[in-house]
């Protein structure tokens, strides 16, 4: 679990007199199969959560704000990407509710070619359509492909589909790893 969401918890459950575990089932729990792939928008999602927590909108407010402003991207990573982006196709595959939009627009992320987020397409990963449709977007074969995920199952569904995988656990060997698939596809580059 990230170090922004286990801080999240800590906080809100000890303000709201649960366990930090307790706090993480009522915002997630289920989220997958609703708000995550779009069947469910993020505004209702919030009311189950209020409901859950037994709390108002105001509260609500300020958990989403809370875990908005706790959320981080990699620069480093992001500034290596950057630095391939001439060389390569990006696609970026998230699972994530809507509201990812919005700070995936406010982070900069302009290098990449595709963003293929699952609440808009209406599957997650590790669920093969929405790696099929990235190498649609991308137009590329799966061969030709570096999937990078900091999930193993995820890196695994990528690898059955004939891509090449890399389970992120350290940036600058992700990068490393970038960095070598990019200059072994020659030139013109392979899509990341």
């Amino acid at each position: 679990m990230p170090d922004d969401l286990t801080a999240a918890a800590t906080f809100w459950g000890g303000r709201l007199g649960i366990p930090p575990h307790a706090f993480l089932a009522a915002v997630f729990a289920g989220s997958d199969d609703h708000v995550l792939i779009g069947r469910t928008s993020e505004v209702a999602w919030w009311r189950i959560i209020a409901d859950r927590l037994h709390v108002g909108e105001d509260v609500v407010a300020a958990i989403r704000h809370d875990l908005t402003v706790r959320q981080t991207w990699d620069t480093d990573l992001l500034t290596g990407l950057r630095r391939v982006r001439d060389r390569a196709t990006i696609a970026i595959v998230s699972n994530a509710w809507p509201d990812m939009r919005e700070s995936i627009a406010d982070a900069g992320w302009d290098f990449a070619d595709a963003i293929i987020l699952s609440c808009d397409v209406g599957y997650a990963k590790p669920d093969v359509r929405i790696y099929e449709t990235a190498l649609h977007r991308i137009g590329v074969d799966a061969g030709d492909a570096l999937f990078i995920d900091d999930t193993p199952g995820h890196v695994e569904t990528a690898r059955s589909l004939g891509m090449t995988g890399h389970i992120h656990t350290h940036t600058g060997e992700t990068l490393d790893r970038i960095e070598h698939f990019v200059q072994s596809q020659g030139p013109g580059g392979p899509p990341t």
